[in-house]
């Protein structure tokens, strides 16, 4: 039986999902299609194609960006960016893997959500693919002028020149290329800055007309829009391709007969010369697994392993203290899944004492096995995220579809992957009996000799060689050039940026399916909220339906501790989980964490409250749990915050190396975000506080806290104990709980005796410093690429902001920003932001090869506002864009969370409803007046830098920047 050209493979009712499945194949191209039936208002939807590399130029990568560029349909230069402008999107985005490139939208308006649909659909089998597009987003060599110097430039080129600057993504790329010498998996599908230039426009065409075809692509759909419309706007597309059978299938490798070492340099800056600052990862590859149960017992034993503070392998690792902090787990994304464990922050040298402790470990655990309370954690832990099914602001159709890919994309059944009640049943009942866990160490590691030890040592001078070999091959390039040839460089680089400053016609932008103001809600969305003053602080509650589990936030006013203090709370909160009590060490508190209830996260926000200005300082334990383990998540927390342990030296010491390793991991990845925090430090107390906590000072922070610790431990433990006797205080409690009415009125009593039950002193509130006095300021990272950022507390110079403001912001992140800091730039992304709290705008920019052209082009925001050609239809396309912003899709707890943090920062249904308003009403006369608001930005705005020694120097030399640091 078919339906629009489909035929039913197969069909399953999965149950535990309210789910119904149907798996069908175009009958005319052999395209497959995955439909997920439910309730779920977050309509979720890909295309999925296999696109094996044969090298490392990073073909697939460029692929992805560049088909998002205009299409048959649409004939603009970018589609992408206009839907993200002018959509309600929740998702709008595509990702390379190894093995495949993804598609994926979602969105909660059907309108909307056909729309992305149409879009997409259309780009990934019909982009125009032009050249110019290639060179954005791919490279190409730039020339200014017949005398300037040549360079590579593009979008992928820059961000893979930043990707390969962060240590932690060269040792995983490196243990996976090791893994891999004979298959694709060998090569980088995202792109060897080194050979991404080795790539040709003729090749990048030939690669999507080999690979994107129906018959070589995975479609899914899933919520709650109409089954048979799916067929149909799917059958739409596919109706003029035929059938092709001919695409290769991604190869299995071949087992080693012995394990292999391999040893790799890595820029590690300034001070690379540390011999404490290098990495070590041991890997194996295991079977490729197309049964579910065996994919989820390998997933339990990774976290039996190292997903806890009381996994042994974890613990064995950081009591040696051989390194500062774990690396690896379990990969399930390639064909044949991989598991690796090492540490981070050792003595390269020692690397062989680490392999040799892994190992040990692994045959204690496969010889004596686990505890089996550890074993019951690890169940009730994987049981309860399977059943919640919480995936955060990650749609959940996403996350279904990312694990059908699993082992659809090899030719498997998707279904499988899916459906999970059979194979945790399965997997308990195999873990029964209590060998399941050790033999599968045995069989899939220890007796596995295909294994790789990869170790990386810091070296000063590989940035020095990196950039000598980039400038030889540009000057071999030049040498081999005639005159008419540099010529043709300079007329291509300029006809490159003529195309870029050109508009789309009205014509072609018309042609885009998007939609229009009227479509769009007019009213806020409100999370139900109740509000009351407890026997000891206030409690909060939500009335929401969370399929019984309770969500439970403690949190704790910071506003009671001195300043000097602060840098300590993320260290405490930690502690509170991972310490121990006084009656359990941390093992035993972890094991009994994730025994009885859903997990404990932590989290905080400081910020201005927008109704008095006052400072709102929250830190928060949050809890969750069904209604039959509550009672064990509330003595928990009763426990931990009464009984902590802050005497445990050698634990103290492990979370402050492992918090040191994990700030200095990141500070690549999201220089952008330090960046833009260290620059709004300088200009409000909110985010001077927040950057203590969690910024370039934390960090600094933490290195001086790692001597003290070891010289004058005394001092620590008293800082610890005042945190504690300032934070956990009754009178300065907030409870907020989302939750049913119906069961909310059977935990309300145990709650309030939560609270009451905590210590209590006076109410005090702490005076904080002002923040210094602004600074421009450059940090040095061992980085290739720079991270830009530039701001101004618009309050202080007596700026109104009204809704006008955030669609002004938009329209300059999407348009402006985007064009010339990235289309023309090269940036892999720039954008700002206005905060309606704390008064502060700031531009930031992400992976950026300049850093004064970027200032420029900031100080240039206010002009173009002013008298640039700013369509309509653009102001528009944002305030839609920023009414999708606004209603942004949460799950119940992170409504009630949300609500949470409306309160407490002052803002009401009555602000967010005339916010509403104001945005909806924003006229072109509105967005052109923030220009005098931008033009305090660039006469007085701070600028902070992170970025390499080079370019820094150079801003320097430009008088952009004051003083420099080393990060």
């Amino acid at each position: 039986m078919e339906s629009y050209g489909f035929a039913l493979v197969r069909e399953q009712l999965v149950a535990e999902l309210k789910t119904r499945v149907r798996l069908f194949r175009h009958v005319q191209t052999g395209a497959q299609l995955l439909s997920l039936e439910n309730d779920d208002e977050n309509k979720t939807f890909g295309v999925t194609f296999r696109t094996p590399p044969a090298d490392s130029t990073g073909i697939a990568h460029i692929l992805e960006h560049s088909v998002l560029n205009g299409s048959r349909k649409y004939p603009v230069k970018e589609p992408f960016t206009q839907m993200v402008k002018g959509s309600l999107r929740t998702f709008l985005n595509a990702l390379t893997f190894p093995d495949k490139t993804v598609y994926p939208v979602a969105s909660q308006h059907l309108q909307d959500f056909y729309n992305l649909v149409d879009v997409y659909f259309d780009a990934v089998f019909h982009p125009r693919l032009q050249r110019e597009t290639f060179e954005q987003e791919g490279w190409h060599f730039e020339l200014a002028e017949a005398t300037a110097p040549l360079t590579f430039k593009g979008v992928v080129y820059n961000e893979m020149k930043g990707a390969y600057s962060a240590p932690d993504g060269a040792l995983h790329r490196h243990a996976q290329q090791s893994l891999f010498p004979d298959t694709l998996y060998a090569f980088d599908s995202g792109g060897d800055p080194s050979h991404i230039p080795d790539l040709t426009y003729e090749a990048f065409v030939a690669f999507h007309q080999t690979y994107y075809h129906p018959s070589n692509s995975f479609i899914f759909f899933y919520g709650d829009d109409e089954p048979e419309e799916r067929l149909r706007r799917a059958h739409e597309v596919l109706k003029d391709f035929g059938a092709h059978s001919d695409f290769p299938q991604i190869a299995l490798q071949q087992r080693f007969t012995e394990p292999r070492r391999f040893r790799f340099p890595y820029d590690a800056g300034e001070d690379g010369g540390s011999q404490k600052r290098g990495m070590v990862l041991v890997s194996w590859m295991l079977d490729e697994y197309t049964n579910a149960a065996g994919l989820m017992g390998l997933e339990i034993l990774s976290y039996l392993l190292m997903g806890t503070q009381a996994a042994p392998l974890r613990k064995a690792l950081l009591d040696s203290r051989l390194g500062e902090e774990i690396s690896g787990g379990l990969e399930t994304g390639l064909r044949q899944m991989t598991y690796s464990a090492g540490l981070k922050g050792i003595d390269p040298a020692g690397s062989g004492q680490v392999e040799a402790l892994i190992l040990q470990t692994l045959e204690s655990l496969a010889s004596e096995g686990f505890a089996p309370e550890l074993v019951e954690a690890a169940l009730n832990t994987v049981e309860f995220r399977l059943r919640e099914n919480n995936t955060g602001s990650f749609p959940r159709g996403l996350s279904l579809m990312f694990n059908a890919m699993t082992t659809w994309l090899h030719g498997h059944d998707p279904i499988e992957q899916i459906a999970f009640e059979a194979p945790l049943q399965a997997v308990k009942e195999q873990a029964g009996d209590g060998q399941f866990f050790n033999e599968m160490i045995r069989r899939q590691i220890l007796e596995n000799p295909h294994r790789t030890t990869v170790v990386l040592e810091p070296d000063p001078t590989l940035h020095v060689r990196d950039e000598a070999a980039e400038l030889k091959r540009l000057a071999q390039a030049r040498g081999s050039m005639t005159e008419s040839d540099v010529q043709a460089v300079v007329d291509n680089s300029q006809r490159l940026k003529r195309l870029q400053e050109t508009p789309d016609s009205p014509e072609a932008l018309a042609t885009l399916p998007l939609l229009k103001i009227a479509d769009l809600a007019k009213q806020s969305k409100l999370i139900p909220s109740q509000s009351s003053a407890a026997p000891a602080g206030s409690l909060l509650f939500h009335d929401l339906f969370t399929n019984g589990i309770a969500y439970v936030d403690v949190g704790f006013d910071m506003r009671s501790l001195p300043a000097g203090l602060l840098p300590y709370v993320p260290l405490f909160s930690r502690g509170l989980l991972e310490l121990g009590t006084e009656a359990e060490d941390f093992v035993k508190l972890s094991m009994r964490i994730g025994r009885k209830t859903g997990g404990i996260s932590r989290a905080s926000f400081v910020t201005l409250r927008q109704d008095d200005g006052e400072r709102a300082a929250w830190h928060f334990l949050r809890g969750k749990a069904t209604m039959a383990q509550c009672g064990d998540l509330l003595h928990i927390l009763l426990d931990i915050l009464t009984s902590v342990r802050l005497d445990d030296r050698n634990r103290f010491r492990q979370l402050v190396l492992q918090e040191k390793a994990r700030q200095e991991s990141s500070l690549v990845p999201s220089g952008h975000a330090y960046a833009g925090a260290r620059m709004r430090s300088y200009l409000n107390a909110a985010d001077w506080a927040q950057e203590q906590m969690g910024g370039i000072s934390y960090l600094f922070f933490l290195r001086e806290l790692a001597d003290t610790v070891e010289n004058n431990w005394p001092s620590v433990q008293a800082a610890l104990s005042d945190v504690k006797a300032a934070l956990v205080n009754r009178r300065m409690l907030v409870a907020n709980v989302t939750l049913d009415a119906a069961n909310w009125s059977e935990l309300e009593p145990s709650v309030t005796g939560l609270m009451g039950s905590l210590p209590g002193a006076p109410l005090s509130q702490r005076a904080w410093p002002s923040p210094p006095a602004p600074v421009s300021e450059g940090l040095t990272l061992p980085s290739k690429m720079n991270y830009v950022a530039k701001g101004v507390n618009l309050y202080r110079h007596g700026y109104k902001a009204t809704g006008a403001t955030l669609v002004a912001t938009r329209l300059l992140s999407t348009g402006y920003l985007h064009d010339r800091i990235r289309v023309q730039g090269g940036a892999y992304g720039a954008g700002c932001s206005f905060d309606r709290n704390t008064g502060v705008f700031g531009f930031t920019s992400y992976r950026d090869p300049g850093v004064q052209s970027t200032l420029k082009t900031y100080d240039g925001a206010a002009e173009y506002l002013r008298s640039g050609e700013i369509d309509a239809d653009d102001v528009q396309k944002n305030i839609i864009g920023l009414i999708g912003q606004l209603d942004f899709y949460q799950l119940p707890d992170a409504k009630g969370y949300t609500s949470l943090v409306r309160n407490l920062s002052g803002v009401s249904d009555e602000s967010r409803q005339q916010l509403r308003d104001e945005i909806l009403s924003t006229s072109m006369a509105e967005v052109r007046s923030f220009a005098d608001a931008l033009d305090e930005v660039k006469a007085n705005g701070t600028v902070v830098v992170l970025g390499s020694t080079e370019s820094i120097a150079q801003a320097n030399a430009a008088d952009w920047l004051r003083v420099t640091r080393v990060i």
